[in-house]
């Protein structure tokens, strides 16, 4: 038996490798804005902010009468009497008060030192006198316990005051005028104090236009002006600046 004979492999042509790809150029990807450089592009310029300055607050003003030493010394030892939560008030800062003004802007303390002055030009020396002690209020809890004042005078004095702080378009606290000073202030359950009174006087020979600034200790009160009165004899009231825009402390 014979073997078939193999059969003769298919003739290949010459291998042609495939066209190449033509190459495209590379296009330059822009920059993301997000990531540009600072340096490339400025950045506009903010307008310049226009910083508004704060109002000044408003004064707490008030007119009185301030005491001398021999005055003011033996009110602070009857306030050995008190107990319980009433705060005394300090013997160099005792005074009658004559008009309070709440709330003042700053740019009217000239006009309530020219009507002070004013309207101190012709009073004549007070001869104030002192008597027994009261509460504010007399019924329920009183919050304030004072010694009562008397001077021939003395209401004029403060009626005058409180129509020129009208006239100027300013508020007073509209209270009713009693003339008295303040011993202490109740700040939480206390007993009263027995009733006490006193044989003391002296003679003011001027008045003071005073700021009153609130602490946490109490109020500081300071001298924004003095007036002395037409016939200024007598005892000396407490220290007090002689020119109308030097400021002490009370």
């Amino acid at each position: 038996m014979t073997r078939p004979a193999p059969k003769p492999e298919p003739k290949q042509g010459p291998q042609t490798s495939a066209p190449a790809a033509k190459s495209q150029p590379q296009q330059s990807k822009s920059p993301n804005p997000k990531f540009q450089n600072s340096k490339s592009q400025p950045r506009p310029e903010r307008p310049a902010r226009i910083e508004t300055p704060a109002p000044e607050p408003s004064l707490r003003l008030f007119y009185a009468l301030t005491l001398p030493r021999d005055i003011s010394t033996p009110l602070a030892e009857t306030q050995s009497l008190l107990k319980g939560n009433w705060r005394a008030v300090r013997a160099d800062q005792m005074h009658v008060t004559l008009a309070y003004l709440p709330s003042v802007p700053p740019e009217r303390l000239g006009d309530l030192r020219k009507l002070g002055a004013d309207l101190t030009l012709n009073v004549r020396t007070l001869d104030v006198r002192l008597r027994g002690t009261g509460y504010f209020p007399n019924e329920g809890s009183p919050r304030v316990w004072f010694v009562k004042v008397e001077a021939e005078g003395l209401a004029e004095l403060a009626a005058q005051l409180r129509e020129g702080i009208a006239a100027l378009g300013l508020a007073t606290d509209e209270q009713p005028f009693k003339a008295h000073i303040t011993l202490a202030r109740k700040k939480g359950p206390a007993p009263r104090v027995p009733p006490k009174t006193f044989d003391l006087g002296w003679q003011a020979s001027s008045a003071v236009l005073a700021r009153s600034i609130l602490r946490k200790t109490g109020p500081l009160y300071q001298t924004e002006s003095t007036f002395r009165f037409r016939a200024g004899s007598g005892e000396t009231d407490s220290p007090l600046p002689d020119a109308p825009d030097q400021s002490a402390e009370f």
